[in-house]
């Protein structure tokens, strides 16, 4: 085995280095156009806006969080109408009931105030640009 890797390691290594050296040109994408080309078609292409990938990241989530938080309500509602008039059952359910009205609250503020911090930012790399060239003006 180590007889074999002594003679197949310099191979290797020779015709790596005649193929390196063949080559006539290696073109290099740029950061910008490697992240081009692994963007797929009707991706954003911004990080903020209305279309940018932080607000859909975000709505996604606090949609997710919204429907989780909808099925609690409606699990404690079912809790508290089969609790049976049992003291600690009825206080577990409007527990359910309450800690899932206060998510749905928390989602809907967290959505209003996402929504409004991303539209007061700038939406595409050019209008950041110009406001960063204002402030150093």
């Amino acid at each position: 085995m180590k007889k074999m890797l002594k003679i197949i390691l310099p191979l290797v290594l020779i015709v790596g280095a005649i193929a390196l050296v063949t080559v006539p040109e290696v073109s290099a994408l740029t950061l910008r156009e490697g992240a081009e080309a692994a963007r797929c078609d009707g991706c954003p292409a911004d990080l903020f806006g209305d279309r940018g990938v932080f607000k859909q990241v975000t709505n996604t989530i606090l949609y997710i969080v919204g429907i989780i938080a909808v099925i609690m309500l409606i699990i404690g509602g079912i809790k508290y109408v089969l609790s049976g008039g049992d003291s600690k059952k009825v206080t577990d359910a409007k527990n359910t009931v309450l800690y899932a009205i206060i998510g749905l609250v928390i989602a809907f503020l967290a959505f209003a105030i996402v929504n409004f911090v991303i539209s007061a930012l700038p939406s595409s790399s050019t209008e950041t640009a110009a406001l960063i060239q204002a402030i150093h003006d």
